[in-house]
């Protein structure tokens, strides 16, 4: 089943349409009571007024002879039976009307205004209104009189009110949502010219921003320009990585396809062990070649996310990864040792990062050293709370104005005998980079190299 693709428009419609309906619904019943309570206000003026027309006109008669006729037309105008009325003296009880009509809890004053209540009889609500008057033919006695009507007009009064003001409100809000729908249609266009400028695209990746972008859409096109910046990075890299190997491999490549020919043209045993012997050198070299290159492109990424850095103990992670390397440096003729403190000193990083580093390191030594000389690996905390990780060789060295470019890519210090790719110390630099660490090149005590890599304090 497919899923309904998401739409901005329909999103913006959708967010307006449900407010603006939950306002008329609320708007309906705001209408509905302002309506009731006029009607009330209506209605409770006219029953006042019936009520006082009424005491009028008992005011001066005699009810011995009941109700005139006027009176009784006035009281019985309702053919449905929704008014209701009664006529009490204070002496004689009811003279006329329904015995049934309650009376008002707290009765009006002599001569005073009517006063309206709400009651209730025969299971229908009742709005009445009571006055009372003095008897015209016996001045001792008083007369009260109440007339009540049911609230079923005042609420058809009420709807008629509401279902005028619900067509009209209704086609105001149509009129309103076709604007909203123009609006946003037309509104929506400021998008165009950044869409035909992306699809006359090929394979540029400059940034998008421009100055006829929208600001609402810029956190988008910043992230899209960011995007586009790590990709070139990206392909930079990877054509730095097939520019470099082919650079390294085409030697290597060269002389393995000599040895080759050569072993094929002269099959003597002597002649093919010595081709094999070069080319099992060049496969070496090839093999180390490319995983230096490798190491490089690792390297030369973007900096360490939080959430790839972890916290590192590297008076535990630094003597391990030297003792890896005992082997190989005696198998070299070369004594490989370490200091460092017994307490934990942590940095954050990346631990395989940090090997790779501290490897590039010892090889270096270990190779341009020689024979017979000593290398020291080093673990210190500084006076800022940071770490300071050394690796100090006591072998011929490099001259003091070459320092600066020892972390150069395939730069190698004139008349070094020993083989190699000039990448490994240009692979600790970017490692110690993506650390936000500074790697500092010096000349050793008496001679040889120290390299140093200062590591910013954790908290830091």
């Amino acid at each position: 089943m497919n899923r309904l693709r998401p739409s901005l428009r329909r999103r913006l419609l959708i967010f307006l349409l449900i407010p603006m309906a939950s306002l008329l619904l609320l708007d309906a019943l705001l209408t509905y009571g302002v309506a009731l309570n006029y009607a009330n206000e209506v209605h409770d003026h006219d029953l006042s007024d019936d009520a006082l027309t009424l005491a009028k006109m008992l005011s001066d008669r005699d009810l011995g002879n009941g109700l005139s006729p006027q009176a009784r037309f006035l009281l019985q105008y309702d053919p449905a039976g929704r008014s209701y009325f009664s006529v009490r003296s204070a002496q004689h009880g009811l003279l006329a009307g329904n015995p049934q009509l309650p009376l008002a809890s707290r009765p009006p004053a002599l001569g005073a205004e009517p006063v309206l209540y709400n009651t209730r009889l025969d299971r229908h609500a009742l709005r009445a209104a009571t006055v009372q008057i003095a008897s015209a033919q016996h001045p001792e006695d008083s007369l009260t009189i109440t007339v009540a009507e049911t609230l079923r007009d005042r609420h058809l009064q009420a709807r008629e009110i509401l279902l005028l003001a619900t067509v009209m409100q209704s086609l105001l809000l149509i009129c309103v949502l076709s604007l909203v729908w123009f609006g946003v249609s037309h509104g929506l266009r400021v998008l165009d010219p950044l869409t035909r400028r992306l699809a006359g695209r090929s394979h540029e990746l400059t940034p998008i921003g421009g100055a006829d972008v929208p600001q609402e859409i810029l956190p988008l096109t910043r992230t899209i320009d960011a995007l586009f910046g790590r990709l070139r990075s990206m392909l930079a890299l990877h054509d730095r990585f097939i520019a470099d190997a082919a650079h390294q491999l085409r030697t290597p490549l060269a002389g393995l396809s000599l040895h080759v020919d050569r072993a094929l043209a002269d099959p003597r045993p002597e002649t093919v062990e010595n081709a094999l012997s070069h080319i099992r050198r060049l496969t070496q070299r090839a093999a180390r070649t490319s995983s230096q290159l490798l190491a490089l492109t690792r390297a030369q990424a973007s900096p360490l996310d939080t959430v790839d850095r972890c916290q590192l103990d590297l008076a535990k992670l630094i003597p391990e990864a030297v003792s890896l390397r005992v082997h190989e440096a005696l198998a070299a003729g070369v004594d490989l040792g370490y200091q460092g403190p017994k307490q934990a000193l942590c940095i954050l990083g990346d631990a395989s990062s940090v090997q790779d580093l501290l490897d590039n390191l010892i090889d270096n030594s270990v190779r341009y050293a020689g024979r017979g000389s000593t290398v020291t690996v080093c673990l210190q905390l500084r006076d800022d709370h940071g770490a300071s990780l050394i690796v100090e060789d006591n072998g011929p060295g490099v001259p003091p104005a070459l320092l600066p470019r020892l972390s150069e890519r395939f730069f190698r210090a004139p008349g070094t005998s020993e083989e190699g790719s000039g990448l490994g110390l240009a692979i600790v630099q970017r490692i110690a980079e993506r650390h936000h660490a500074e790697v500092i090149y010096q000349l050793g005590e008496e001679h040889g190299l120290s390299v140093e890599v200062r590591f910013p304090a954790v908290n830091t």
